[in-house]
């Protein structure tokens, strides 16, 4: 019906604003997806898309439609990212120039993070049974896998330290809750039966002793 006033009909201003059909929105995500180096999230997505759009819902359409194919939606943290199926990682083993392992410190401190996170420095200390030097911290910190947390609400207020989304990406994890347990480890040789970090010794770290151990925390 048209307004009296203008004798304009208000439908028509509405369809100015319609958001485009669910097939383009698609289309819009997966091109940000692909051209992105990083993960993206929705609320990025949304910032991008034209108005009206749903982009919560066009990723879960193109993460079904690209179930089963040579790469897939996948989701880091709380953003999303184009990723290369996990059973075809063999494909790209020849782009892999050089693996460096980081340090049996680094990684024990790497796990305890993410297995313990938000955990501050002492607390860190107290379950390896070693003090941490502060180059392993900032080595982990420069590689993008933990950064800062909150203050905890302890006397001195002392910072906290988290593993971040690139930590997540590298190893394919959706979120923490995704580490593997235990017996995974075990099972992988990721953990064995040698003493305690510190038993026997009082050294800090002990990097020059343990540069040779890989595992799940291999840096590429």
């Amino acid at each position: 019906m048209a307004d009296p006033g203008t004798g304009a009909d208000p439908s028509q201003d509405e369809t100015l604003f319609e958001a485009p059909p669910m097939a383009e929105q698609e289309r819009m995500v997966e091109a940000v997806l692909f051209a992105s180096a990083d993960p993206v999230t929705v609320r990025d997505l949304a910032g991008r898309m034209p108005n009206g759009s749903d982009p919560a819902t066009a990723l879960e359409h193109l993460r079904r439609r690209y179930e089963g194919r040579g790469v897939r939606v996948v989701r880091v943290g709380e953003a999303w990212a184009l990723r290369t199926a996990p059973d075809l990682g063999f494909l790209m083993q020849k782009e892999t120039v050089e693996v460096r392992k980081l340090s049996r410190a680094a990684m024990e401190t790497l796990a305890i993070i993410a297995y313990h996170q938000p955990v501050t420095r002492a607390e860190i200390e107290e379950i390896r049974g070693v003090s941490v030097s502060r180059g392993t911290i900032d080595q982990l910190i420069e590689m993008g896998w933990i950064r800062f947390g909150r203050r905890r609400a302890t006397p001195g207020r002392p910072v906290t330290f988290i593993v971040t989304e690139a930590f997540l990406d590298h190893f394919g994890l959706e979120s923490a809750r995704d580490l593997p347990g235990l017996k995974e480890l075990r099972a992988a040789g990721l953990l064995d039966n040698r003493p305690p970090p510190g038993e026997g010794s009082d050294d800090a770290d002990a990097e020059d002793d343990d540069a040779d151990q890989g595992g799940l925390f291999d840096a590429e």
